[in-house]
């Protein structure tokens, strides 16, 4: 089967010149498991990281958390699926739900066990999510992180209609919050150095925009368009930078929602924005099966589509990794593995 090796990091994000395309065995599905022919895959951050070195991980590795196929086999055990069926396999399989677990011996899709960047994978079966009627394969792989992440975003912040949700970016994580914040009747305020992004958020759904170039300050933006009441919920996505004004603009009681660290993860701010204003600061680390089945099926109920950037064809993988690391993107960017067949 085809399958993409990473065999090596280097801080050049760009070249990645260790990402080699290979003729590798095929899986055989073990007891519980399925082999699934992945149909595309998506890129997350933390896949630009594994590959540049920032996030540890065994090489070499088959790499790409994210993505979507549909059932060739079923290993001993397995029921409830059969050969054809539309899946997703989520990021973290062990987690099924309820509480995280260990760190140890904890499986990752992509970093510790074999990602999506190849033919055909062999996945446990309960990890397995169908996907939505109405989505891609393409869409269908956007979903296991951006859309889990925001999903418990959105549960944990308790939105609601008159809850005020604050995004920063236009990301893929922004972006599913801001279609699920808006499903449950919220307002959305949303952040973006382009006004171009920011005009397509609007049609998206967002009720207010910010351009933090042109305004740099744009936490007492947030509290000047709220009447100093600030935002229920702020998905923080930008880390070290921008952590400190995401507080300033959270409301009393409010949740600050962590989930990237796009400008570094080391960490000065004062406590008492945290203590003053009783601020629920949690980090995120995606979600268990349980919570992608929520997503995908809110995804499903309200009839949303991913927001794609491009789509990069399998043999261009690393021009995919390089459109990450570029930046400027608007959603998410994806890997069709169909190409060529």
């Amino acid at each position: 089967m085809r399958a993409y090796h990473l065999e090596a990091t280097r801080p050049d994000a760009v070249r990645l010149d260790t990402l080699r395309l290979v003729d590798a065995p095929p899986p055989r599905p073990a007891a519980g498991e399925v082999l699934v022919r992945l149909r595309a895959a998506s890129l997350n951050y933390v896949d630009l990281a594994v590959a540049t070195g920032a996030f540890p991980a065994p090489l070499p590795l088959i790499p790409v958390t994210d993505g979507a196929g549909e059932v060739l086999e079923t290993g001993p055990g397995v029921t409830g699926l059969k050969t054809g069926d539309r899946v997703i396999p989520h990021f973290l399989p062990d987690w099924s739900a309820d509480s995280l677990p260990p760190v140890t011996g904890r499986r990752m899709r992509g970093i510790t066990m074999p990602g999506s960047l190849a033919d055909l994978v062999a996945v446990p079966a309960a990890s397995l999510v169908p996907v939505p009627e109405h989505l891609s394969f393409t869409e269908a792989a956007t979903l296991p992180i951006a859309a889990t992440t925001a999903w418990r975003a959105v549960r944990t912040g308790a939105v609601r209609p008159g809850s005020t949700v604050l995004l920063l970016g236009t990301g893929g994580v922004s972006l599913f919050a801001l279609q699920f914040a808006k499903a449950s009747g919220a307002r959305v305020i949303i952040t973006s150095s382009s006004d171009a992004k920011l005009e397509r958020a609007k049609a998206l759904g967002a009720d207010e925009t910010i351009n933090y170039r042109a305004i740099p300050d744009w936490d007492a933006r947030v509290l000047e368009l709220t009447g100093g009441a600030g935002a229920d919920l702020v998905v923080e996505t930008g880390g070290a930078q921008t952590f400190a004004r995401s507080l300033n603009a959270a409301a009393i009681e409010g949740t600050v929602f962590t989930v990237g660290f796009l400008s570094g993860d080391g960490l000065q701010t004062s406590l008492f924005p945290i203590i003053l204003k009783m601020l629920k600061v949690v980090g995120s680390n995606t979600g268990s099966v349980a919570d992608l089945r929520e997503a995908v099926g809110a995804v499903a109920s309200a009839g949303l589509r991913p927001v794609i950037d491009r789509v990069h064809g399998f043999e261009d993988a690393a021009g995919a990794y390089a459109t990450l690391a570029r930046g400027g993107h608007f959603g998410k960017i994806a890997i069709s593995l169909d190409d060529g067949r």
